[in-house]
């Protein structure tokens, strides 16, 4: 992916926070490309909420070499990353482990990566802060697999490589923003890339849960990639039109978007209310994992089940934040079209 093409794209077309309007009128019709994606169920993947550790190997096992074309699974990741690439599995750990990215998930990925022959050392298990991975308990898996984990905030930020969104919108800094403390012109307007990302991982492999998201409309790839990666985010956060301009182009970033090499989506279970908080009683069971090397076909089909959950349980409706989807298709990051998304589904 060309980043600075992208980012030309969107300042041809005056990228900025798109008004509400008809959902349809949010999908990309400008390109014929086709965004291919694998799901897998097993109706048995859970019991309880839990996942069964061996079936989930089976289900991304199978995904893989399904979406990939490879005839077995270490040839399925050797055609994704060298075994001296730098992988970092991006989760999202703030609703904890049975609501965020579910370790068992990522386990599977790790025993793939670790049985292709990618040293342990080279895998680094990552989200935006460490208490959170500590509680969602991916340091102890950490330790049980012998790779690292780590979170983007505690190992620092690069002032070599940040965001700075044309309007000047400037941040309330916190402590651990690089400018938290620092005064001057310019101060407060750039977020700055983790030096995790930057600096240390080569490759990204995304693993985001099927989690609804108030001002994203799901807590997803992008949503989880962009706002875990850089500081200064509280400026963008609480606010949908920010949101939708500044989260695709954080993503198109070439530290970022461009060293994301598979997407997973974890649809185990799928949380349509709660956000950042584990709620199971919004919740439905799906047993199911999705493949794609597409970030924004795979949000989409993420919104479109969540809002599928909320009409089959007659919960109140919820208005997704589309304009975020279809700017990442402005950027060429994605498809947003769904009748341009080709799913093969396997049972």
């Amino acid at each position: 992916m060309q980043a600075a093409r992208r980012l030309a794209t969107a300042a041809a077309v005056g990228l900025a926070c798109l008004p509400v309007r008809a959902a349809d009128s949010f999908f990309n019709h400008s390109t014929n490309a086709i965004a291919p994606v694998v799901t897998v169920e097993n109706s048995n993947a859970t019991s309880d909420f839990q996942p069964d550790p061996t079936r989930v190997q089976v289900m991304l096992n199978r995904g893989l070499t399904n979406f990939t074309g490879q005839a077995t699974v270490t040839a399925a990741w050797r055609s994704l990353v060298s075994t001296q690439d730098v992988i970092g599995i991006k989760v999202f750990s703030t609703a904890g482990m049975l609501s965020g990215t579910r370790p068992a998930v990522v386990a599977a990925a790790i025993h793939g990566l670790l049985d292709a022959g990618v040293p342990p050392q080279h895998i680094v298990i990552w989200d935006k802060h460490e208490d959170n991975l500590r509680a969602a308990g991916f340091f102890k898996l950490g330790v049980q697999l012998g790779v690292r984990v780590a979170g983007s905030a505690e190992t620092g930020y690069d002032p070599t490589n940040f965001y700075q969104p044309d309007t000047a919108i400037i941040g309330n800094l916190v402590w651990g923003d690089l400018e938290f403390g620092k005064k001057g012109e310019g101060v407060g307007r750039k977020s700055f890339v983790s030096m995790l990302v930057s600096r240390q991982i080569t490759k990204i492999i995304s693993i985001a849960p099927l989690l609804n998201q108030e001002y994203a409309g799901v807590c997803g790839h992008l949503y989880g990639l962009a706002m875990g990666s850089v500081d200064n985010t509280r400026r963008f956060a609480d606010d949908p039109g920010r949101l939708a301009v500044a989260v695709p182009e954080i993503y198109a970033l070439p530290v970022l978007g461009d060293r994301v090499v598979l997407n997973i989506t974890d649809a185990l279970i799928g949380q349509y209310e709660g956000g950042s908080h584990g709620l199971l009683h919004y919740s439905a069971v799906l047993n199911q994992l999705w493949f794609s090397r597409d970030p924004v076909a795979l949000d989409t089909l993420a919104i479109k089940e969540l809002d599928r959950e909320r009409r089959a349980l007659d919960a109140p409706e919820f208005k997704p934040n589309l304009g975020l989807y279809a700017n990442a298709a402005l950027l060429q990051l994605g498809v947003n079209d769904p009748a341009k998304i080709q799913v093969e589904k396997l049972r």
